[in-house]
């Protein structure tokens, strides 16, 4: 071999070499400056039947994290109602490495022992819409007393003079759900002594079914007549009623909650009286602040958790609550349409097109 040839083949190793190193180091380099490992959350939502955690909360969630960390992963789990599937999902968003948990309990009892699990294994926990027990770091919700404060006025105005001529039936929640007992005392401290409540029921899982056949046995016992008005905890519950009380040849005043596009319907033609609205968004970009600031390993500031929630008994946890507002046939376009919730044209299908010439939406 020529000494010319042994120095080109001496270069084209040395070359080799180097490109391998290059390589190498830039392999290494675009593996230690992968963001998505920084940053690993679980959303874990509890149920589908209501519109919102579909429509609305997930998405939202999952674009404000992108938009705040866009190499974020997000592992997304929905219990379908189910609080023992909650808890496995849990389980498998710890071992997944999930390092914050964006949860929304199906049973906020329940779910105390997986809180816990996840605060040993230095996992931070947000509690969204509802406050699960445990050692939660941070929460985000409207202020749930004040909705059923704003229910129960709302009722009271739609009763009227009728307020004192019968009786009124309650439909509040899931007993499984911290919400609903706030929902539940914020309304009784309005009606309480105002109005007499002939029935008062808890509907589990808050299942329209359930709300339905109560509804429909509240009628039976205390007679149609009698019965002047009827609160429902939210909108999914007060579509089981409206059924219930239209089978009965019954229209009374019906209260709601969630601003759900069947019951901005039901309001235009005059099926359900009026709903609260919780803006989705605002809540949803909140909790997607705190779980991406607590992934990065920051405090929460005072503006994303300006008060403090008590759990547990005397558990202080940072939260922030947000205000809800009444919507009713008269407010409809500077609330849900105004705050995007729904277009005009996916209100107004042609079932309810009259209806909604009548009430200015064009």
């Amino acid at each position: 071999m020529t000494r010319t040839l042994r120095s080109a083949i001496a270069l084209a190793g040395a070359a080799a070499l180097s490109l391998g190193v290059v390589a190498t180091s830039a392999a290494a380099l675009g593996a230690g400056s992968e963001k998505q490992g920084d940053v690993k959350i679980g959303l874990l939502l509890p149920e589908s039947k209501t519109t919102r955690y579909e429509k609305f909360d997930r998405p939202y969630i999952e674009q404000k994290i992108k938009e705040l960390a866009p190499d974020a992963q997000i592992d997304y789990y929905n219990a379908a109602e189910s609080a023992t599937t909650q808890q496995q999902q849990v389980n498998t968003a710890l071992a997944k490495g999930d390092k914050v948990l964006i949860l929304d309990a199906v049973d906020a009892k329940s779910i105390q022992s997986s809180v816990q699990k996840a605060h040993d294994a230095g996992v931070k926990v947000v509690a969204y819409d509802r406050l699960a027990q445990g050692p939660v770091d941070a929460y985000v919700s409207y202020d749930n007393h004040k909705v059923g404060e704003l229910q129960g006025k709302a009722l009271l105005a739609a009763l009227g003079d009728k307020a004192k001529s019968g009786e009124i039936v309650m439909h509040n929640g899931s007993p499984t759900d911290p919400n609903a007992a706030q929902f539940k005392a914020g309304a009784h401290s309005v009606l309480d002594g105002k109005v007499k409540i002939g029935k008062e029921y808890d509907t589990p899982n808050w299942d329209p079914n359930n709300a339905n056949q109560q509804m429909s046995g509240a009628i039976s016992s205390l007679g149609k007549d009698k019965i002047v008005g009827v609160y429902s905890a939210n909108d999914g519950l007060a579509a089981g009623i409206a059924t219930a009380l239209k089978a009965a040849g019954m229209n009374v005043p019906l209260s709601g909650q969630d601003a759900q596009l069947d019951a901005i319907q039901r309001i235009l033609i005059g099926t359900q009286t009026f709903t609260v609205e919780k803006p989705y968004k605002p809540e949803a970009d909140i909790a997607a602040t705190m779980a991406v600031n607590l992934a990065e390993g920051k405090k929460l500031s005072s503006d994303l958790t300006p008060t403090t929630v008590t759990s547990d008994g005397d558990r202080k946890v940072a939260a922030q609550l947000l205000n809800p507002v009444v919507v009713n046939k008269d407010n409809i376009k500077d609330t849900v349409v105004k705050d995007g919730l729904y277009t005009i044209q996916e209100i107004c299908t042609p079932t309810y097109a009259a209806a909604c010439k009548d009430a200015g939406l064009e």
